[in-house]
């Protein structure tokens, strides 16, 4: 592994490669992968002292080009203030159904309360955990394939300035406050004698959850992210050795 500035494996050193990567980028190329951006970062990230040098021209390049593929973007403070709202209305459904005489309105209560926390806590589990890493955010979006879901974006220089252990488990926390939520309405279905079928939907809810993180999410969402950070992590530590 080069030096900064010094050669990576292709013989294109890291300075050229990363100012042709931008160059590229500034005439209208937005596909960092046809780029070689996220090859060339694989190995960056492996050295340290790699990663600290090249941070802040391979947030630039990320951001650049994020911007350039998405043009509706919000505030983190307005995302965050309308996932709070739904986390708030969710435990006032909650609430709700637990003062309800009436079953089916109790029961829809507690299964629309696990839905608007397992929408709500995703991206607000990964803001609030990377936030305490050091890593920002740059904005809020709507991505991914119909229907389309919220998103947060990550300053890509702060997040290289953290460690992938760290990294790691800003990826995880969303996943797992995702497949949590609805097993916390459960509990409270169940504690407040909720009839039987919203407590069969909520477990049903969470179950379909974990099958689709088992099924799809190791292969491109945030569990493949957590092994990868993972895998980094160990590399790092056995270069030490």
């Amino acid at each position: 592994m080069g030096e900064p500035g010094g050669l990576p494996p292709d013989g294109e050193t890291y300075q050229d490669a990363f100012a042709r990567i931008e160059a590229g980028l500034d005439a209208g190329r937005t596909d960092l992968s046809a780029l070689g951006f996220w090859r060339l970062l694989r190995r960056v990230k492996v050295e340290p002292m790699l990663t600290e040098h090249w941070a802040d021209q391979a947030g630039r390049i990320d951001r650049k080009a994020f911007e350039a593929r998405v043009r509706v973007r919000f505030p983190v403070w307005f995302g965050n203030l309308v996932l709070l709202i739904g986390m708030l209305f969710g435990a006032a459904a909650v609430v709700y159904g637990m003062r309800s005489d009436n079953p089916t309105v109790a029961g829809l209560a507690f299964v629309v309360a696990g839905v608007a926390w397992s929408v709500s806590i995703h991206d607000l589990a990964h803001w609030a955990v990377g936030r305490l890493a050091g890593i920002r955010f740059l904005s809020y979006f709507f991505g991914g394939p119909f229907p389309p879901r919220p998103g947060l974006k990550i300053d890509y220089a702060s997040y290289l300035r953290t460690s992938p252990g760290a990294r790691a488990w800003m990826h995880a926390s969303g996943a797992l406050a995702t497949k949590i939520a609805p097993f916390v309405a459960l509990a409270f279905c169940l504690g407040a004698h909720g009839p039987a079928w919203a407590a069969w939907v909520l477990a049903g809810i969470g179950a379909f959850q974990i099958a689709t993180d088992i099924l799809f999410s190791r292969k491109s969402s945030d569990w493949k992210r957590v092994g990868r950070e993972r895998a980094l992590a160990r590399a790092q530590a056995g270069r030490r050795r």
